[in-house]
């Protein structure tokens, strides 16, 4: 049995490597929007974490993704906050989306460095209205000192920061204001309390107390995580799941076509077989032993491309966010399998069920 399916994997190199190549881009292509869609979750999780705040502040008509929601809440709030007890820091943040789909952090210095000390590589905090701060990825081969564009308008950078803040370019609150038509507001503040989380809920009962804020959305930064995921975000599962379902139709397409073609060019030796003794079931098992053989080599050449591409990605653009999942590095074995078994069924059964002397006549 081995050596049949060998020699049959062989005697057709060029269609067995095609067959091979196309199972290997149906794991990478499931591989590839699950670690993009699902690192940027896992990445936004992490930027955030590493704000400082313990608990998240914003008005209702602020969704969980903030970076793409309007700057809706007032600045006057900010002292309103700043009296509640066990609140130690407030800091508003108006987050701006540019048309290349950048965060931009509007911050107040200050406030914003208590909640967690930015970590200065190089240079210093805002020095003037047009300072910008960038992170050590986006400012890779940048210094102090030199000009950066930001929504049309030329800033000078005052300090290179390391990544892991929330955002990755940082300009001054008054002038995001200013330069986006939302003097006054911010998007959300960010609390930091005391002994936290021994507090949060007196913190956000006080909020609620507060005339004009029951309408504010008060949660803990777990809470406020805990909506940022795949499950809580309506496009990002039909996205994978569509990508996933045209992955998987491509392998069965070519493993359908690949080995039905190969049934067609065996008839005389399938009728040989037959003629033998071989029984319905060798010829099937034959058949999908081929499949097995071609998919699983196909999975191996797809699982490696896959992971060097993480360490390319993730060592030349680090900003993609760019994560292999293994829970899905699994999910795309058995997807590929289970779509290189059906491809092959219906040849298998069709060259089973070939009858032995019209098959020795076969031309």
């Amino acid at each position: 049995m081995n050596k049949l399916v060998v020699g049959n994997l062989t005697h057709r190199p060029l269609r067995s490597v095609i067959s091979i190549l196309a199972v290997a881009v149906e794991v990478i292509m499931i591989l590839s929007i699950a670690a993009i869609l699902i690192g940027k979750v896992n990445g936004y999780h992490q930027h955030t974490s590493g704000i400082g705040m313990d608990m998240v502040v914003r008005p209702n008509s602020v969704n969980s993704m903030v970076a793409l929601s309007s700057a809706g809440a007032d600045l006057r709030v900010a002292p309103i906050l700043d009296s509640i007890p066990n609140v130690d820091v407030v800091a508003p943040v108006n987050i701006q989306l540019t048309s290349s789909l950048d965060s931009i952090y509007g911050i107040d210095f200050p406030s914003f460095n208590a909640l967690t000390p930015f970590k200065f590589l190089e240079g210093g905090p805002f020095t003037q209205p047009t300072s910008i701060i960038l992170d050590d990825y986006v400012g890779k081969g940048k210094h102090p000192g030199d000009p950066y564009q930001v929504f049309g308008h030329t800033f000078i950078i005052s300090g290179i920061v390391e990544h892991g803040r929330g955002g990755r370019k940082y300009v001054p609150l008054t002038t995001m204001g200013q330069y986006t038509g939302t003097e006054g507001k911010c998007t959300v503040f960010y609390l930091k309390t005391t002994d936290a989380p021994k507090h949060q809920n007196q913190v956000r009962d006080a909020i609620h107390a507060t005339e004009g804020m029951q309408s504010y959305n008060v949660q803990t930064l777990d809470e406020y995580l805990s909506q940022i995921t795949p499950d809580k975000l309506p496009a990002l599962k039909p996205s994978m799941y569509t990508v996933t379902g045209i992955a998987v139709v491509v392998g069965f397409l070519v493993i359908f076509q690949s080995m039905y073609t190969a049934i067609m060019e065996r008839t005389r030796e399938i009728g040989i077989l037959k003629s033998l003794g071989a029984s319905r079931g060798y010829i099937v098992q034959a058949v999908l032993a081929e499949t097995l053989l071609l998919s699983a080599l196909g999975i191996v050449v797809g699982v490696a491309f896959s992971v060097v591409l993480n360490l390319i990605l993730n060592k030349t653009m680090p900003t993609l966010d760019y994560q292999l999942s293994w829970p899905w590095v699994i999910r795309g074995i058995l997807l590929a399998f289970a779509g290189a078994l059906l491809g092959a069924l219906y040849p298998a059964f069709k060259a089973a069920s070939k009858d032995p002397i019209d098959a020795l006549a076969y031309e």
